[in-house]
């Protein structure tokens, strides 16, 4: 016989406190003050302003530096969620081990290249990363970041990764 399958906020509660863990491993996220939104599977990465976060006063503009980061930090938690949802849906001790908090090795950068369109206003940002290829070994990643209007985007990133190795 098979058992009762779980209600559907359990199986969402566990995923956002799966989420909310894989981000807390990251403390650079927490110190620019980026957070992650998630709707089913799909990750939405949230830069909230703050005044530290201008590199140009005078324009003002968002500093290079945080843009590139916030990207690069999009990307690997595109990657990393990636990992952890398909380790979750698995069911088994997989599911279990996420809940303890215990996920996969993060994926390594091998190279990133920031485009950078236009200015990034003193507002939040917003970026979502499209996994083009993830295999055993190497995943390629594309972000795209927006402020008030997601088809006027003010930064695109290109990232190469170097994926952990498999737990035996």
């Amino acid at each position: 016989m098979r058992p009762a399958p779980e209600p559907v906020q359990v199986i969402k509660q566990r995923r956002d406190a799966a989420l909310e863990r894989l981000a807390a491993a990251v403390p650079y996220a927490r110190h620019l003050g980026v957070g992650f939104e998630r709707r089913g599977d799909e990750l939405t990465t949230v830069l909230h302003y703050s005044d530290k976060l201008i590199g140009n006063p005078r324009l003002p503009a968002l500093h290079g530096g945080v843009t590139g980061a916030f990207l690069e930090m999009a990307a690997l938690l595109e990657l990393a969620w990636a990992q952890v949802w398909e380790r979750m849906e698995g069911g088994g001790t997989a599911a279990a081990e996420i809940e303890t908090g215990a996920f996969p090795a993060w994926p390594k950068t091998i190279d990133f290249t920031v485009d950078y369109l236009r200015p990034g206003l003193p507002r939040d940002a917003y970026a979502r990363a499209r996994v083009n290829r993830m295999g055993r070994r190497y995943a390629s990643v594309h972000v795209e970041a927006w402020q008030d209007n997601r088809a006027r985007l003010f930064a695109q990133a290109t990232g190469h990764f170097l994926m952990p190795a498999a737990a035996e």
